[in-house]
């Protein structure tokens, strides 16, 4: 039986949110405000874009499939765009950045500018609220995010 990819904007049918995945979504917003609160740019960059893959985790632990052993490993952003067409050219942009994030974690100062930083907090900010609506997590991470 194959699924049919999910139409942008339909209604998606009401189905318990995962624990997991609310649990994910408070992480990612612990990792914003984390973000927010960098004055340097390469640790607000990487909180911001760990942030992004905590959503990207979120998705994930809604909608993936269990797959069967093919013995190859793939990133985060390519599952999201398999599981959530909807979201692949976020996907493909935070995945672009995994090696600027990569080099603001070694420390390397130069690698990531403030407004680099101040606009992947900004997109992280606005693919988080994507990522919630398509778990269909409206209310459960927020709640979840407040509590913790």
């Amino acid at each position: 039986m194959t699924r049919d990819a999910p139409v942008i904007g339909a209604p998606r049918a009401t189905v318990p949110v995962p624990a997991a995945a609310r649990e994910l979504f408070g992480q990612a917003r612990a990792c914003l405000a984390e973000a927010a609160a960098a004055a340097d740019p390469c640790r607000r960059y990487a909180a911001a874009h760990l942030a992004a893959l905590r959503c990207a985790a979120a998705v994930l632990a809604v909608r993936a499939q269990p797959a069967g052993r093919s013995g190859r490993l793939r990133s985060a952003w390519v599952l999201l765009s398999r599981v959530a067409p909807e979201l692949a050219e976020w996907a493909a942009f935070f995945a672009a950045g995994a090696g600027k994030r990569a080099a603001a974690e070694a420390g390397l100062s130069h690698s990531v500018s403030q407004r680099e930083a101040d606009d992947l907090v900004r997109a992280v900010e606005s693919f988080r609220a994507l990522c919630i609506a398509a778990a269909g997590a409206d209310g459960a991470a927020e709640t979840v995010a407040r509590a913790g």
